[in-house]
């Protein structure tokens, strides 16, 4: 039962939050609307300043609500457009926290699983994965991602999938072939030996044909066999963050090393890879082994000891042990001991 006062000041509390988060929706809108390379300076420096006047929860889910909006529409968006609105986030990854990328790649890689899985007619997935490469491109994710992504159209190698892989390696394909040159070779060997044992109507289609050349391409690292490869845009606004991100460098030590499989479990596993993320889960390993556990000893403890430990409110085994331990020790070298006991 929820006394009526209290239901009252709950439901302004509500309505307060709502209000908060609407004007904190407006503002991160306004600035993402404006947002093009000459300005994205000052963007940045607004909404790091927007970060520290709000809770980082707030702000992540806000953020990547309105980029995803504004990105992941059915028709392709401009390259341009995309790279501008991921080197936003990977400023910000880089300046404010890991768990601004974290976020927002988490969102986007189990939103492309979903797509993937359905048989959506519109761009989305292109538009997905153009925003997983650049967040590649842009140091906030490690190259281990991309190999899991390409691994896992590679298996299914259907017409859709083949257009994809053709999409990621040529917005990626050189920075893999400099990241992880033996990975890449054997991604290409993987896919040869798929288009070999492939149905006959698909052997033949010039799609995979095409595929294949822009491959053996990137093995050889031949940039003029691929059509319409143009690394100059990325390289100018890698310039850029490097002028924009605070710490030396462009902060290849703040990627996310973290699989594909690991984001699309997250919910039950946790999310390891953003320092000091709470979570709630179910708990990670089975309880089975606990059960087994032998109860810890605790030797041949007094009496006098024992109630002590009592009156301290120690109310399980471990908490004892510890509790007695610390009281019988004779110096800080014996309690270690007995604690690693």
């Amino acid at each position: 039962y929820i006394p009526p006062q209290v239901r009252k000041v709950q439901g302004t509390l509500d309505d307060k939050k709502r209000e908060e988060l609407g004007r904190l929706k407006k503002m991160v809108n306004g600035l993402i609307n404006r947002l093009s390379e000459p300005n994205l300076s000052s963007i940045s420096g607004q909404m790091e300043e927007l970060y520290m006047a709000n809770s980082r929860k707030d702000m992540n889910e806000t953020l990547t609500d309105i980029l995803m909006n504004a990105c992941v529409t059915a028709v392709a968006m401009p390259a341009r457009l995309m790279m501008e609105h991921v080197l936003l986030v990977s400023i910000l990854h880089h300046n404010v926290g890991i768990e601004v990328g974290a976020h927002f790649l988490e969102a986007v890689v189990k939103k492309f699983d979903e797509l993937c899985k359905s048989d959506a007619e519109g761009k989305e997935c292109e538009n997905l994965l153009a925003l997983i490469a650049h967040l590649y491109n842009f140091h906030v994710v490690h190259s281990l991602l991309i190999f899991d992504i390409l691994k896992k159209l590679i298996s299914t190698f259907t017409e859709k999938e083949i257009e994809l892989i053709l999409f990621l390696l040529k917005n990626v394909g050189f920075s893999l072939r400099k990241d992880d040159a033996l990975a890449l070779k054997e991604l290409i060997t993987e896919a040869q030996r798929k288009a070999n044992t492939a149905e006959k109507k698909l052997q033949d289609q010039a799609r995979v044909r095409f595929m294949l050349e822009t491959m053996l391409a990137l093995r050889n690292n031949d940039m003029r066999k691929i059509p319409g490869y143009d690394p100059e845009p990325v390289e100018k606004l890698r310039k850029l963050q490097r002028t924009l991100v605070h710490s030396s460098g462009s902060g290849r030590e703040t990627q996310l090393r973290v699989s594909l499989e690991s984001l699309l479990s997250a919910d039950q596993v946790g999310r390891w890879w953003i320092v000091g993320s709470s979570w709630s889960g179910a708990p990670m390993i089975d309880d089975k082994n606990s059960k087994t556990q032998q109860k810890l000893p605790i030797g041949k403890m007094s009496s006098k000891i024992m109630e002590l430990a009592r009156k301290q409110r120690m109310n399980t085994d471990i908490r004892r042990s510890i509790f007695c331990v610390l009281m019988t020790s004779e110096d800080f070298m014996d309690a270690f001991e007995k604690l690693l006991k």
